[in-house]
């Protein structure tokens, strides 16, 4: 079977986005992981389908490259900029991910600017935080990001017994004047450490509100620069997220399954 696709990448996470609006395909995990293998397939660290929605712009189906399931924040950005082209939205996006509805708007120079849901029940574990932003994240302040295992480090957190039995995305947070912190990831449903994590610099940029960080927070990550703007409220909530950065288009072509 012959599919027709296109490559996105939106700071470094990079995914397979198909128009599946005839709901003509469904992928199998085996499928899934073959398609996102780097060696076996395209190529990407999750799969996407664009979908019709029965009030909103459009559905949106996001797999991880192990074919598991949740939401992905610099997907979702990628997402809206395909559906652009698709010529479902024009400048402002309403659409369904894993988590629920969604806003988002696009503005100049490829910036997708996705409205998050809000957040509540953040949880200080020690000097770090566990933060739900649509995918669940442990959020570790270190010294110096660039030192340290991501991969190592990250893995053995996220398949640590407190996180059983559905574990955790792991942030590694570095704290740098002017309001700006520097953070690198390690994925789950990927299982290695990413360019870039939507939710998870998301998730970081709260935590950094409790150190004494303001919207809008300026994230640095290995795939480029993002920023998270918020309210704060009561008891740890917060409201208004927003999620900034760039999402282009990297090539097109087909694929056979």
């Amino acid at each position: 079977m012959k599919i027709q696709f296109q490559k996105y990448q939106a700071t470094g996470n990079d995914f397979v986005i198909i128009d599946n609006r005839d709901a003509k395909l469904s992928f199998s995990k085996a499928q899934i992981e073959t398609l996102c293998d780097r060696k076996f397939g395209v190529g990407a660290d999750g799969l996407m389908l664009i979908e019709t929605h029965p009030t909103l712009h459009f559905n949106l189906e996001y797999y991880n490259s192990d074919g598991t399931q949740s939401l992905c924040g610099n997907g979702s950005r990628a997402a809206v900029a395909f559906a652009a082209q698709l010529g479902l939205v024009n400048g402002k996006a309403s659409f369904n991910a894993y988590d629920g509805e969604h806003k988002a708007e696009l503005l100049p120079a490829g910036i997708v600017r996705l409205k998050m849901n809000p957040v509540a029940g953040v949880k200080k574990l020690g000097d770090d935080y566990f933060i739900n932003t649509g995918s669940p994240h442990f959020i570790k302040f270190v010294n110096n990001v660039d030192a340290c295992d991501v991969f190592e480090e990250g893995r053995s957190i996220r398949y640590s017994a407190a996180f059983k039995p559905g574990g955790t995305n792991v942030n590694f947070v570095e704290c740098l004047p002017g309001n700006v912190i520097n953070v690198r990831t390690y994925e789950r449903g990927v299982e290695n450490e990413t360019l870039s994590c939507g939710t998870g610099v998301t998730a970081a940029a709260l935590a950094a509100h409790f150190k004494g960080y303001t919207s809008p927070v300026s994230i640095k990550t290995k795939g480029g620069d993002l920023s998270v703007e918020f309210k704060p409220g009561q008891s740890g909530t917060f409201e208004e997220i927003f999620l900034v950065g760039p999402a282009k288009m990297v090539f097109e072509g087909s694929l056979e399954l």
